[in-house]
């Protein structure tokens, strides 16, 4: 930990679910923080101030994390290790590849897949992303509405084969959860909560709109039919059981 009094500082956007992945840790193993929330496009000038890009970024003291997984990482390391990372290498090993999968092949998918089916849906698109944020960059989320769905159109690449392509993505990372889940095992590793779970369960939560969720998502019942029907469809799956029981049983804090 930096020697600092000062609590960390975590720049988000208020649906971000790789923002989640973080806050949900930090939250775990109970690091003060404060989070600051922005509206898409004015996160630049908060994450690009601290050496970031997109969210998150925490900063804490004199250090800086801009990653996701580095964020875990240094949460794990600052309450002594062995919460979210396991110390023998070979669990560790395992956790840190299913992390980086889930990365990689299931959070860019599911956002991609989600903003597809939410873009048209102006109002509820601004209310969501505009949850928590300052007052004024609400309003202007009012006028540059137009201009953060352009920018995210084609930043993504949000067409509707992309959509497609996406959520086969998403299927076929469920079908390997779900692969692993049937031998009966409670967790995707050492048989406790690790940073395997918490990171799957937070990059799955646009395709699956847990409740208990921290992130702004809407409620499933609110979304357009398609994605309600989707939805519905990869929660009846092991693998979506599973997700929304890690939100159920282990969003909550606890300490180092």
């Amino acid at each position: 930990m930096p020697h600092t009094d000062k609590p960390a500082v975590l720049i988000t956007m208020p649906h971000s679910h790789y923002a989640e992945k973080a806050r949900w840790a930090l939250d775990r193993l109970s690091i003060p923080y404060i989070e600051a929330p922005h509206v898409p496009l004015l996160h630049r000038l908060a994450t690009t101030r601290l050496g970031g890009g997109s969210v998150p970024v925490l900063a804490h003291g004199d250090d800086r994390f801009v990653d996701s997984t580095d964020i875990l990482r240094y949460a794990d390391a600052s309450c002594g290790g062995d919460h979210l990372y396991p110390l023998d290498a070979d669990l560790r090993l395992a956790v840190e590849s299913l992390e980086d999968r889930f990365d990689e092949a299931l959070g860019p998918h599911t956002r991609r897949w989600a903003y597809f089916q939410l873009l048209p849906h102006r109002a509820q698109l601004h209310h969501l992303m505009s949850h928590g944020v300052p007052r004024i960059e609400s309003s202007l989320l009012t006028l540059t509405l137009p201009m953060v769905v352009l920018a995210i159109r084609k930043g993504l690449r949000i067409t509707p084969d992309g959509a497609q392509r996406s959520i086969e993505h998403v299927c076929a990372i469920f079908s390997e959860v779900d692969d692993l889940l049937k031998d009966g095992r409670l967790y995707l590793v050492d048989g406790r909560f690790t940073a395997a779970d918490l990171t799957f369960a937070a990059l799955a939560s646009p395709v699956l709109l847990p409740e208990r969720g921290i992130a702004a998502y809407p409620k499933v019942q609110d979304v357009p039919s398609t994605m309600r029907e989707r939805i519905e469809q990869l929660r009846d799956t092991d693998a979506g059981r599973f997700a929304l029981r890690m939100y159920a049983q282990e969003r909550t804090a606890r300490h180092c």
